[in-house]
């Protein structure tokens, strides 16, 4: 399979990843199908993407008419059968949860086309034990998107042991396809990207919970000094406190104790403040 063939894109999952991934996909001219299990979540993300969308055509970064079109090129729906079975390529962006995702890409290897591409959105969870779980796992490759999808310029690929040479050339095309820069990294735990990023925030958290400096300070020592567009606190807040931990608890499991969560973003979860979805987190929204 070669870029040039992929017509029509399934994103499962549309909360604030599936949106986004489905926008840039619409965007750059492919049909998209979003499934979700909740016809409310389906109906915000196509307000938000049209949202988003209007945004960009109100900064010129889109042309003229393009919104409508890539409105036009999705289409919404809760059975998965319907959303996969003409798809070119399937993107899992459901919760960071492996057994869940396990169980989708099961359904994924009955429903959807030989010769489609399953791709994973995880950040964090081993695309090899997902590509284990179906008969064709050469087809199995991670698509780590970096949220606002739309903005952010990076594809993390990941390559399970089973992923083939044709579905890393692919994976490939299709980040340039979307207008995106990609790298190439192992199936390791937390990969490249959520390794280092994880790291950073839980040391800022630390320094938060042993009073070294206050979130803004620490955040504006980052984007001062060290040239990051966001600090390390606010980007927990827009990933999910809760995503941040699940995340660390998967490393701590896998690699060592230099990622055991701070008590503080434990605290923090359990009391619901999980960040700009909940209105709270290091921040008040």
């Amino acid at each position: 399979m070669t870029d040039p063939q992929v017509h029509e894109v399934a994103v499962l999952g549309a909360g604030t990843m599936g949106a986004g991934i489905a926008q840039v996909c619409a965007a750059a001219g492919l049909r998209v199908a979003i499934r979700d299990v909740a016809p409310e979540v389906l109906d915000k993300a196509i307000d938000s993407i049209g949202k988003s969308l209007e945004k960009l055509e109100s900064k010129g970064k889109i042309g003229e008419g393009a919104r409508a079109a890539a409105l036009a090129a999705i289409r919404t729906t809760t059975d998965l059968a319907e959303a996969v079975g003409r798809a070119d390529l399937v993107i899992e962006a459901v919760p960071e949860r492996l057994d869940l995702k396990i169980a989708t890409f099961r359904d994924l290897d009955r429903l959807a086309p030989a010769h489609a591409v399953l791709a994973s959105n995880t950040s964090s969870l081993p695309v090899t034990e997902i590509a284990g779980a179906v008969a064709r796992p050469g087809r199995v490759v991670g698509l780590h998107f970096f949220n606002p999808v739309p903005v952010m310029e990076l594809i993390e690929i990941v390559r399970a042991m089973q992923t083939d040479d044709e579905t890393v050339a692919a994976a490939r095309a299709i980040a340039a396809r979307l207008g995106k820069r990609s790298i190439l990294v192992k199936d390791v735990p937390g990969f490249a990207t959520s390794r280092l990023g994880v790291a950073l925030a839980a040391e800022a958290i630390r320094m938060v919970e042993s009073g070294v400096a206050s979130p803004e300070d620490i955040d504006t020592a980052m984007k001062l000094g060290y040239r990051h567009p966001m600090g390390p606190l606010e980007l927990t807040d827009l990933v999910g406190c809760d995503v941040r931990l699940a995340i660390l608890d998967h490393l701590h499991r896998e690699v060592g104790d230099q990622f055991r969560a701070p008590p503080l973003l434990r605290q923090m979860v359990r009391a619901g403040k999980l960040g700009r979805k909940t209105g709270e987190g290091f921040y008040k929204y």
